[in-house]
């Protein structure tokens, strides 16, 4: 996927968890945090990001923070509604036959139903932006939704269905995803009950320009 009317910008501090204050051109501007969570390794003071300016003149804020540049020089996409878009053009180019976003199951929404002849497939997608020593951690707060979309997930797989957790890693060279377990224990336990249950856990690792972000798994 790739962004429109990106700019470059300095990250100066987050004011809640849907704002901060950035500075573009010398100017002060609050902006929108396309993430709830943490980033506490990523959203630090002095970092360069880049901004995506909304046309919607109807916004509190003028511009959506997509990127970071990390202290170590990775590029991170941060914008929590990418890996679903990724994660649909990945699909599409996978030759199903049919792909139903937001299927109902249980009392969830699950990201995605696939069919392919007989076969039934549920993927729920989850975005992975922390990192550590080249290792894709999630989640980097705790996420009892997470947790709840697992276990529909682990039902599904006894139902016949063929089920997926999939991680779309939102920067370059990572390949791994592992539960952060000392954040979330739950989700971890999960996970990895998952696993043992039959669920594939699929990692998407992408490619990430300041504009744009791609999986790049054949």
């Amino acid at each position: 996927m790739k962004y429109e009317n990106v700019v470059p910008a300095v990250f100066l501090n987050r004011l809640n968890r849907f704002t901060a204050l950035a500075e573009i051109q010398g100017k002060k501007e609050t902006v929108h945090v396309k993430n709830t969570g943490r980033c506490r390794e990523l959203l630090i003071s002095g970092s360069e990001i880049w901004l995506c300016r909304s046309d919607r003149t109807d916004r509190k804020t003028a511009y959506d923070l997509i990127t970071v540049r990390k202290q170590n020089g990775m590029l991170f996409n941060i914008d929590s509604q990418a890996p679903n878009k990724v994660a649909l053009e990945w699909l599409q180019a996978q030759g199903w036959d049919r792909i139903i976003p937001e299927y109902r199951y249980g009392s969830s929404r699950i990201d995605f139903c696939m069919e392919k002849g007989d076969g039934r497939y549920l993927m729920e997608v989850k975005g992975c932006t922390l990192e550590k020593e080249g290792i894709g951690w999630f989640p980097d707060a705790p996420t009892d939704r997470g947790v709840r979309h697992i276990r529909e997930l682990m039902h599904a797989a006894k139902e016949g269905y063929h089920a997926i957790l999939a991680f779309v890693i939102q920067t370059d060279g990572i390949t791994e995803v592992r539960p952060n377990r000392m954040t979330d224990p739950q989700f971890a336990d999960a996970m990895e009950e998952a696993a043992r249950q039959g669920v594939k856990i699929l990692f998407l690792p992408c490619h990430v320009e300041t504009d744009s972000i791609v999986a790049v798994r054949v």
